[in-house]
């Protein structure tokens, strides 16, 4: 299992009139997190993307347990809990500045040749960091 954790702010325009994220705005919170995890594993987005490979989205589930409100400094979870094969599952927990859980989330991304637009297995080069940093589950 890999788990990592990134803070962000709520930002005004993120919000709607009553102060509460706008539904549609966890999607990006969730993409943020995801390139950070990328990150903490030692390769950017962008690199990944440099070396012919892209990440689409095939699905996407949230539940809503409590509001986010502006200017809340929401921690979120990231964990990818089974190494992937031609799609990679990305499960989250965000949590309010109170340590209080307010959602939950998934997202399956697919592996795309960007050059054949083909649909390809985990390469290598990412597969080998996610296990250097991958933790047994006790």
């Amino acid at each position: 299992m890999i788990h990592t954790t990134h803070s962000l702010r709520v930002r005004y325009a993120e919000t709607d009139p009553m102060k509460y994220v706008y539904y549609g705005n966890y999607a990006a919170y969730l993409e943020v997190a995801r390139v950070e995890l990328f990150r903490t594993l030692g390769m950017s987005y962008e690199a990944i993307e440099q070396r012919g490979i892209w990440l689409p989205v095939s699905e996407f589930s949230i539940k809503y347990l409590r509001p986010a409100r502006y200017d809340d400094l929401l921690e979120i979870h990231t964990f990818i809990r089974e190494l992937p094969g031609v799609k990679i599952k990305f499960d989250y927990e965000i949590f309010d500045g109170s340590g209080q859980q307010i959602t939950t989330a998934t997202t399956t991304l697919f592996f795309l040749d960007a050059e054949k637009n083909k649909i390809v297995r985990c390469p290598d080069f990412l597969m080998k960091l996610i296990q250097k940093s991958w933790k047994p589950l006790l």
